[in-house]
């Protein structure tokens, strides 16, 4: 049974379709969250209980606005979106902010190849640039947010490999699905502890 004093989210999700994405999903479903995964192309997607689809985007704000609505909070897998792409993974993340700022969702978590805020060094001016205009974009508006390096993925991990992993895996399997699973789990307990607000997070494990 859910603690009453645990608040129910309707979370909205970019980015769906990746391993992290999945993780997530199962994560927020067996807290008896409700999930609305954004994507391209409904036909490719079967609805479970207390998990929606819907197609959207983050062209610009309009669009971000459009596929948020109806939501409590956002997860946005930009790193997922836009792999190795900062450049676009800042204009997602600017069509995003400016759409949240036409509703009433305030709280925000951010995944992307943000790894260049810890090592500036390590990186292009270019991606430096977006970086730091992502942070400045957040720290002008009145979201709630989170800023989460994007954790190393292992292509094609879908829903029921996080549903089942306490049974028969794959060779090679079981290490990086606990890691995405204990991320995601760190990952909504920051929402429903308001844990990490106004912060750069990187998950250690």
């Amino acid at each position: 049974m859910k603690n009453a004093e645990t608040p129910v989210f309707k979370l909205v999700l970019f980015g769906a379709e990746s391993s992290l994405g999945s993780a997530l999903i199962v994560e927020l479903l067996s807290r008896q969250h409700e999930v609305t995964a954004v994507v391209d192309d409904l036909n490719r997607h079967a609805p479970r209980p207390g998990l929606h689809f819907k197609r959207g985007a983050l062209g610009d704000k309009h669009q971000a606005e459009q596929s948020v609505a109806g939501g409590s909070a956002v997860i946005a897998l930009l790193s997922a979106l836009a792999p190795d792409d900062l450049p676009a993974q800042r204009q997602m993340a600017e069509a995003l902010v400016a759409g949240l700022s036409r509703t009433t969702i305030r709280r925000l978590l951010l995944v992307g190849d943000f790894d260049v805020l810890d090592k500036p060094a390590g990186h292009s001016e270019a991606q430096r640039t977006c970086a730091d205009q992502i942070v400045d974009q957040l720290q002008r508006s009145a979201l709630r947010w989170t800023l989460i390096n994007a954790p190393e993925e292992m292509p094609g991990l879908g829903i029921e490999h996080f549903r089942n992993l306490d049974g028969t895996l794959e060779p090679g399997l079981a290490g990086p699905l606990q890691r995405l699973a204990r991320i995601a789990a760190g990952m909504v307990d920051a929402l429903e502890l308001n844990l990490h607000q106004g912060e750069h997070v990187n998950f250690v494990l």
